[in-house]
């Protein structure tokens, strides 16, 4: 990880080089910030991208430059990044994942940021006094309740070893929107009588150790938090819980293909489509007029069939196969 994060200064060198010599030629600007690397978030810049190229907006074409830049999971770099953009006047901002989003938002009130695999305002704690987003936020969002169908879905299709049904999660306890989710979830999990295991977690780097001691409590089945921890240490996730065979669920369409049995959650491809198909829009007329922030519109019942298999669980119909 060391030799992938560039030095801050090094960063925002790139930056300044990369925005001076396109503001100079005249052509629009796109900052895209990505909080960290993740296979499954990489999806929603390819999404974005492909909804700028549909509406005419492309590198090739020379009517766009779109400057990508990655925190690696750095805050102080993240904040880095947001800077240079907002101080080179960027003509918008694309962020993806809630760190993102909130760093630009704190940042810069008059850039467009459109948002994307990051939650409504108010789980971001963005609103201000009278309950209001930022006037300049727009793209697509989420809130929780999609995590009703994912986790419902569990006491379903997995029986428990003895007695009562048990499932463990882990949450990112300075992640607000992982938070709220698993205080919804323990809500959900009460009313269909199931015991809800949870462990907290502050970093990527210790989801493993945690992880383990979760299963060390005996639970039936393992529940996959919609949060940055669990998106950056899946396959040491996945890796723990096959070990103790204990199947992992999710709400997040992405992760199945990487190890997870089923989930009902946003497409992470389309969720940047839909982000992109906004800033398309405002960047043909630089005019913010009828745009707000939409719901994330596509949602899918995905399951992993060869996960299903080795855990002997039959997936009801309306389930879609991850290819």
């Amino acid at each position: 990880m060391k030799n992938r994060i560039l030095p801050v200064y090094a960063i925002i060198a790139l930056i300044l080089t990369a925005c001076s010599s396109t503001n100079k030629s005249g052509i629009t600007t796109v900052g895209f910030v990505d909080a960290f690397e993740d296979a499954t978030i990489a999806k929603a810049r390819t999404g974005f991208v492909d909804a700028l190229k549909k509406n005419g907006f492309s590198e090739d074409k020379k009517n766009v430059k779109i400057i990508y830049q990655n925190a690696q999971g750095s805050i102080p770099t993240l904040t880095q990044i947001v800077n240079g953009f907002v101080s080179q006047k960027v003509d918008l901002l694309a962020t993806c994942t809630t760190l993102s989003t909130i760093t630009a938002l704190q940042k810069t009130k008059t850039i467009p940021v459109f948002q994307m695999v990051a939650p409504t305002a108010g789980l971001m704690k963005v609103e201000d006094a009278s309950g209001k987003g930022p006037a300049n936020r727009f793209g697509a969002e989420e809130d929780l309740a999609y995590i009703d169908t994912s986790f419902s879905i569990i006491p379903k299709l997995v029986k428990p070893k003895s007695g009562k049904l048990v499932i463990g999660m882990i949450y990112n306890q300075s992640e607000p929107q992982s938070v709220d989710a698993m205080r919804r979830i323990k809500t959900l999990a009460d009313k269909l009588n199931v015991t809800l295991v949870t462990l907290p977690v502050n970093t990527s780097a210790e989801a493993q150790l945690v992880t383990q001691s979760l299963l060390g409590k005996n639970i039936d089945a393992f529940f996959a938090n919609p949060d940055n921890t669990v998106f950056a240490s899946f396959e040491t996730i996945v890796k723990s819980c096959d070990q103790k065979h204990v199947p992992i669920f999710t709400s997040e369409a992405g992760l199945v293909e990487r190890g997870a049995v089923a989930a009902f959650g946003a497409d992470i491809y389309q969720w940047g489509y839909q982000a992109g198909e906004q800033a398309a829009q405002y960047l043909k007329t630089h005019n913010t007029n009828g745009l707000r922030t939409e719901m994330v519109k596509i949602r899918k019942r995905v399951y992993n069939p060869a996960v299903a298999k080795k855990y002997n669980i039959t997936i009801p119909p309306n389930f879609e196969a991850v290819k």
